[in-house]
């Protein structure tokens, strides 16, 4: 049986494991998104808690699933609008939507 009892703070090397991504990667995101910030214990590590989780989550689909760019997803995250972002920024964004919905769509037709 899984003990599924959630704590209050994890470790850099147990969200690396949860969200799928090397340890690395969340440092670096946290010197692109502000809004990551995970305060640190007496001994220096970096202490997560889940709304710091559920935001690497959200970057990651950002970035990984819809294919924003940092800039992109910096500023959805910020809550910026879409009309915020540059014209070049959006074009890029929407033409990389497109070409993923596409691709799935032959995905499905070449069953």
């Amino acid at each position: 049986m899984k003990n599924d009892i959630k704590k209050l703070y994890y470790s850099i090397g147990e969200v690396s494991k949860m969200v799928g991504l090397k340890s690395y990667v969340l440092r670096y995101w946290e010197t692109e998104f502000k809004q990551l910030s995970p305060p640190k214990n007496r001994a220096g590590n970096r202490t997560y808690r889940q709304k710091d989780i559920d935001l690497i989550f959200k970057i990651k689909d950002l970035l990984h699933g819809k294919k924003f760019t940092i800039e992109g997803a910096r500023s959805f995250v910020s809550g910026k609008s879409v009309t915020d972002l540059p014209t070049e920024q959006i074009n890029k964004n929407i033409i990389r939507q497109l070409k993923n919905e596409l691709n799935e769509i032959l995905q499905i037709i070449n069953k």
